[in-house]
């Protein structure tokens, strides 16, 4: 009776050993060569090795993976840095990407690009025009004004109040317009300038699209 309980426990054993022998071959090999050259393996990552690489070996001899090193804290903060850094070059690349398709879809070719400043040009065009007419009534209001100092020419002291309230108002409206109109000749030159630098993208886009401009590669920019 003793012997079977013995021989039991054996069975017992050798079969515990056979398990974790299984889950350790399960879980592969760790190999390395440590800084005083001597080979190490061991069934999980090896302390010694920390700095340098370790060989995953799967249970039928074959290289499951390469560990790299653990690092330090000052490398992780520089490895950080540097994957931040390809991040955002990256997220910059796609949005690149990004504006270049929605600028294709806007201006499939050269003569919607030229008709869209056309018309942006225009619009400012109608408004400097206001703005000159309006000019040209306050000229005309001026013209007035001074005929009715004529009569204070020897003493414009006299002239009354009134009189030198609308001299002052259309001094001042006259340079609200001049300075208007300045305003919009900047903002032809800023539209003028946007399109040029649309265009010169659109014409590498086009050709890598295989597509043909309307027109001649040149920008010409209106006046």
């Amino acid at each position: 009776m003793q012997m079977q309980v013995q021989t039991m426990a054996a069975v017992a054993w050798v079969a515990l050993a056979a398990g974790l022998c299984s889950i350790a071959q399960a879980q592969g090999i760790y190999s390395c060569v440590d800084a005083a050259g001597r080979k190490i393996t061991a069934d999980r990552p090896i302390a010694e090795c920390i700095d340098r690489p370790q060989r995953e070996i799967n249970p039928s001899g074959t290289i499951k993976r390469v560990v790299g090193p653990s690092l330090t804290a000052q490398e992780r903060a520089a490895q950080e840095q540097k994957d931040k850094a390809a991040a955002e070059v990256r997220a910059r690349e796609a949005e690149e990407k990004r504006r270049d398709r929605a600028l294709l879809l806007r201006y499939p070719s050269r003569a919607v690009h030229d008709k869209e400043r056309a018309e942006a040009l225009d619009q400012i065009d109608v408004v400097i025009k206001a703005a000159s007419k309006r000019t040209t009534e306050l000229a005309g209001q001026r013209k007035a004004i001074d005929a009715d100092f004529e009569f204070y020419k020897s003493d414009p002291a006299r002239a009354p109040a009134s009189l030198k309230r609308r001299l002052e108002e259309n001094d001042s409206s006259v340079a609200v317009q001049k300075r208007f109109i300045a305003d919009q000749d900047a903002e032809k030159k800023r539209v003028n300038m946007r399109f040029d630098e649309e265009l010169v993208k659109l014409n590498q886009l086009w050709a890598m699209g295989g597509a043909v401009p309307a027109a001649a590669a040149v920008p010409t920019a209106r006046k």
